[in-house]
């Protein structure tokens, strides 16, 4: 499977359609706006795994987690498992392409009725369930949800499956199989040309599917809309939105992650579209939306409001009776050999159909990922002592309890208690009455006063309580969920913070997802919609991923029929997309230069500079040069490569410019001179009002009189032009870099497409060797 993303580098400055995010939401409008003829740009502020890329150990776990609370944050800045930590709960999601589908459970359920027939709403979707029983089709026939196929095909029946049996005779309560969005077949390629392999039961779900058998985004919608002419950009990171009411158009501000334009103070980057769908999860598509309310669009007061973690609860029934083998295998497994374990979830003990519904709930077992079983024994056995509550008696159980303990201790997760220990995760109804802010840092923050105190909790603390009875074991509750912190939830399911309503008064959207203009009445903002799980206007008590393809499934459907574009759904006949070759090292790096810009001086670039300083007529810029294959770039004779960023001209604009579809060239021979080398910068420009020019600089490498290569290595003269390159010239200018910026360039060099130290050393080790060479081969070979 080759790589769907392009870096941002290639970003172009104006497209029909920008999704922000790429989960279930994201990629469902990027595949649908591009069936519709739509040319749709999607940005995904993580990185893009290809399956075997994700981590399959504790060491490589670690390097991919980020936590964040308000202004303190810690790890990755766009790490694959992003924690956030808030007042009384706090959150798991998954940031890189494919979203929190990367790393959940695959679970595709349907909501009870009577939940999405409640009034919280809108009129439009509770009085016409139709169009919401249709997006779930559409949906499954992308998604492809089927039963775990235990006892066939070569699957054995879960140890884990059949102790959830047993809880459930135990409590009286449902039973049964789930639909999972796993494939259990081989498919080269499936429906939308990946070549998928089956699962092999390796339990790793939720840190990131190494076989390729997990039907994320990844593997259907996003390759859909690729196929449909989508361009995706991962490691770009979304600021705000800007209405331009006279241009008729939307901007989107963003950073490019790790690319070390903050070490400048570099000014944002931003792209226009017509239409935008926000979709960056329940807190992302929030905080972009409060960061825009901060920059001047009005929005509904209900922004930030309605925050829910789907009644999440966490818990473990330890040391049972009976083994569970629920312990992920992560870099244990066996190539081509169906395990033991499982998919993530597989079963539920269905609570729901209790009246109110409010009271309902699910109970579904899962497995803990390979790459953190080594914390799990001492985890375990500590929490046992803490705040374990055993549900059977005698000495002969105690005796064994203690044995599998030890059998743990000394040979690991895999044997003993531990591997006799099921995990729980429930569902219910909290009151929704969660807030999301923003902190002083403009970074996300989550209050909820009491919420793990609700009555709810401890009536799902009483079922996990009954299942645990039911095979012998130690009920222990979520970690957080004690009374010396203060009862503290974690949700992997937060839903809110945009929700929908009839008015904007009730929601920050209309029932098709559709953004509010202004903090009351029905006016609309044209061509802005917010499309994934932040519109819940309330939990579903049930895994949301289903509900949230449904609903987007609807939406966009409503959308195009709206705008009169033709959608269809038809699948293109069965082809491989080509496997590609593997990703080779590039280099990339940032570099500023400052100088002065006339346009009063069309001819001469020294006479420019010293009239644009005369003028207080600055001109600077941020570029990033990115090279996918240093070796390519080194070896052919125009040494190019793409780049892109911001430049700031007040002759031109009063506001930075963007700089987009640019090409570097590095030590170019001069055809008149073969001893004097260029580098050349070509590249676009595009204001904030709508101007275009074209930027053609480059640095003058030749050996004169006296030893100038630092002058002639960071000395740029510039040309601006209308439009094009054939345009009229506006002005010229000289630019330099700067002693202090030249220090901050040299820490953004960095290899790219490397997976060892070894390959990151050897790539920036070329590109060193080869610019010194050629400086030393202008400067200094002739002196003996």
């Amino acid at each position: 499977m080759k790589k769907l993303s392009s870096p941002f580098t290639e970003i172009k400055t104006h497209y029909d359609v920008v999704v922000i995010g790429s989960g279930y939401g994201g990629s469902i409008a990027a595949s649908r706006m591009a069936r519709c003829g739509q040319k749709v740009c999607l940005l995904e502020k993580g990185k893009e795994f290809l399956p075997g890329e994700f981590p399959s150990n504790l060491r490589e776990a670690a390097k991919e987690m980020q936590f964040n609370k308000g202004t303190l944050e810690a790890g990755s800045e766009n790490g694959l498992y992003e924690f956030v930590l808030g007042k009384e709960i706090n959150v798991f999601k998954g940031c890189g392409l494919g979203g929190t589908s990367l790393v959940n459970a695959n679970v595709a359920i349907e909501p009870d009725g009577r939940v999405m027939a409640d009034a919280s709403w809108p009129a439009a979707i509770r009085n016409n369930l139709g169009e919401f029983q249709e997006g779930i089709r559409r949906a499954c026939d992308m998604l492809k949800p089927n039963p775990y196929p235990e006892g066939k095909n070569g699957y054995p029946v879960l140890q884990k499956t059949e102790a959830m049996r047993t809880s459930a005779k135990f409590m009286s309560e449902e039973f049964r199989m789930l639909n999972i969005n796993v494939n259990f077949e081989d498919r080269y390629p499936n429906h939308v040309g990946v070549d998928q392999p089956k699962c092999l039961n390796c339990g790793d779900c939720v840190t990131g599917c190494n076989t390729g058998a997990k039907n994320t985004t990844a593997m259907n919608y996003l390759p859909d809309a690729v196929n449909f002419g989508a361009e995706i950009y991962t490691e770009v990171g979304v600021k705000h939105l800007e209405r331009d009411d006279a241009r008729n158009t939307w901007r989107i501000y963003y950073h490019a992650v790790n690319s070390g334009r903050d070490k400048f103070k570099a000014p944002s980057l931003f792209v226009e579209a017509s239409m935008v769908f926000v979709s960056g999860g329940s807190l992302g598509s929030t905080e972009v939306l409060l960061r825009s309310a901060k920059e001047g669009l009005t929005l509904s007061p209900q922004l930030g409001q309605k925050f829910t973690g789907n009644g999440d609860v966490l818990g473990f029934g330890y040391n049972n009776d009976v083994p569970i083998h629920g312990i992920g295998k992560g870099d244990k497994l066996e190539p081509g050999v169906v395990d033991q374990v499982g998919p993530c979830i597989t079963s539920v003990i269905d609570m729901r159909k209790r009246t109110p519904f409010t009271e309902g709930m699910t109970l579904e077992e899962g497995s803990i990922p390979g790459p953190i079983r080594s914390i799990l024994v001492s985890a375990l056995v500590t929490f046992s002592r803490v705040m374990g509550r055993d549900s059977d008696r005698g000495w002969g159980d105690f005796f064994r309890e203690k044995w599998r303990e030890v059998v743990s201790i000394f040979r690991g997760p895999f044997k003993g208690a531990v591997d006799h220990t099921q995990i729980y995760l429930v569902m219910t109804h909290d009151d929704g009455n969660g807030e999301i802010g923003l902190s002083g840092d403009d970074e996300v923050s989550i209050h909820w006063k009491g919420v793990g105190k609700q009555n709810i909790f401890k009536k799902v603390s009483g079922e996990l309580a009954s299942a645990t009875e039911a095979l012998g074991g130690n009920m222990i509750p979520n970690p957080t969920w004690t009374k010396i912190l203060n009862y503290d939830l974690v949700t992997v399911h937060p839903l809110g913070g945009c929700p929908m309503g009839d008015d904007a008064t009730q929601g920050v959207v209309d029932h098709k997802g559709q953004v509010y203009k202004g903090s009351s009445g029905t006016a609309l903002y044209p061509g802005l919609y917010v499309m994934d799980g932040a519109i819940f206007p309330r939990p579903v008590g049930t895994n949301p991923l289903l509900t949230i393809s449904a609903l987007a499934e609807r939406n966009c459907k409503l959308i195009a029929a709206e705008k009169g574009w033709t959608l269809s759904y038809d699948f293109p006949p069965g082809k491989s997309s080509p496997n590609g070759q593997q990703a080779k090292a590039g280099v990339q790096f940032t570099e500023t230069m400052r100088g002065y810009f006339s346009v009063n001086e069309k001819g001469d670039y020294s006479k420019a500079f010293e009239k644009g300083k005369q003028e207080n007529s600055p001109f600077e810029f941020t570029l990033t040069i990115r090279s996918e294959d240093v070796e390519t770039f080194l070896s052919d004779k125009d040494h190019d490569a793409p780049m892109a960023g911001t430049m700031t001209a007040p002759a031109l604009s009063p506001h930075p410019l963007m700089a987009c579809n640019g090409r570097f060239n590095l030590f170019v021979r001069d055809a008149q001179d073969p001893e004097r080398k260029k580098m050349v910068y070509n590249i676009y420009l595009q204001s904030r009002e709508g101007k275009k020019y074209y930027f053609e600089g480059y640095k003058d490498v030749q050996n004169n009189k006296g030893l100038d290569v630092w002058k002639d290595t960071t000395t740029l003269f510039i040309t601006v032009y209308e439009e094009n390159a054939g345009g009229k010239v506006v002005g010229k200018g000289q630019l330099i870099i700067e002693p202090k910026d030249f220090a901050k360039q040299l820490t953004t060099m960095k290899a790219i497409n490397t997976h060892t130290k070894m390959e990151q050393i050897k790539a920036v080790a070329s590109f060193g060797k080869f610019f010194a060479g050629n400086v030393f081969e202008t400067y200094f070979k002739k002196i003996r």
